[in-house]
């Protein structure tokens, strides 16, 4: 086990060197000129090139990506050129609200996606099934946008239960941050809990055909035991692979969903950093949020010896 674990982590190091090199090149070689945004409309050439100068941006390609590279290893993301902080201390102050976000959407997503699956497939060809199929359709075709308006104008607007935008602190307290985090989470979770329970339903189905679910049953076990114990953990190896490829659409949606709700999280950070063409920051986000991929896919396949024995590494 410790073996493999090593060995993984060594696979992530060449995974986040081309992850860096990508973002480092994206955002290099795209249209514009972010000394000239820095300086604004009114500033001439030479204040532009001082500035230039100042960010290095004036230096070879190999050059700007060796320095940046050279200051990540030691754990310097860099600063920003607008906030006027380090990138760190901007992700450390923006962290909490992505974070508690991210809890809160996997959390109901699991709650829901997981029975509602089992459900499906133990009611195949009735109007449950056909219900979840159809939800897990929807899910995927309606923009997390759209999700978010809709949920506020319902609970927000019309009803006036919940508050319209903004984010508790666990610091103020537990009422305010549930309260606030209700909706986000909930509009969030809806692709997620599509895309667990599809996954969820298809299968249970296939291991409710096995042998071993039809002598339990001649044993005369209850249904619901069946379903927790036999059905569930020999289904549990694709459901937990779906769970971890999922993280990447609770990052994409993060960002859509913090920017409905004004959270001031990592994703309303992304989005106003490359409108202001703010390198630092977004190569400090996009390469935490890899770091966070990488590292939670790797422990969905150490997870996987916990619900199949049969699994060595």
């Amino acid at each position: 086990m410790l073996a493999f674990i090593a060995r993984r982590l060594l696979a992530t190091i060449p995974v986040l060197a081309v992850v860096a090199v990508f973002v480092f090149l994206l955002l290099r070689l795209t249209p514009g000129d972010p000394a000239a945004v820095i300086a604004g409309e009114n500033a001439n050439a030479a204040q532009i090139d001082a500035i230039r100068g100042k960010l290095g941006l004036d230096q070879p390609l190999a050059t700007q990506f060796v320095v940046w590279i050279g200051r990540v290893l030691q754990g310097d993301l860099g600063e920003s050129f607008f906030y006027k902080k380090t990138v760190a201390e901007l992700i450390g102050e923006r962290l909490e609200p992505t974070l508690m976000l991210s809890l809160a959407t996997m959390v109901i997503a699991i709650l829901v996606a997981i029975p509602m699956g089992v459900l499906a497939a133990y009611k195949h060809d009735t109007w449950i099934d056909r219900a979840t199929m159809a939800f897990s359709v929807l899910g995927f075709s309606v923009p997390v946008f759209v999700i978010g308006y809709l949920l506020i104008y319902v609970f927000a607007i019309e009803l006036g239960w919940l508050p319209v935008q903004g984010y508790g602190r666990l610091a103020r307290g537990l009422p305010n941050f549930l309260e606030r985090i209700v909706l986000p989470a909930a509009t969030l979770s809806v692709i997620y809990i599509a895309l667990i329970a599809r996954i969820t339903r298809a299968s249970v189905l296939e291991v409710l055909g096995e042998d071993y679910i039809r002598t339990a049953r001649a044993k005369g076990l209850p249904e619901a035991k069946i379903l927790r114990r036999h059905a569930l953990r020999n289904a549990a190896v694709p459901i937990v692979t779906v769970i971890g490829i999922g993280i990447a659409l609770l990052i994409g949606g993060a960002i859509v969903t913090e920017s409905v709700y004004n959270i001031p999280g990592l994703g309303r950070l992304v989005v106003d950093a490359v409108l202001a063409r703010d390198f630092p920051i977004i190569q400090g986000v996009i390469l935490l949020f890899s770091v966070a991929y990488v590292l939670v896919n790797l422990a969905i396949d150490l997870a996987y010896t916990l619900f199949d024995p049969r699994i060595r590494y």
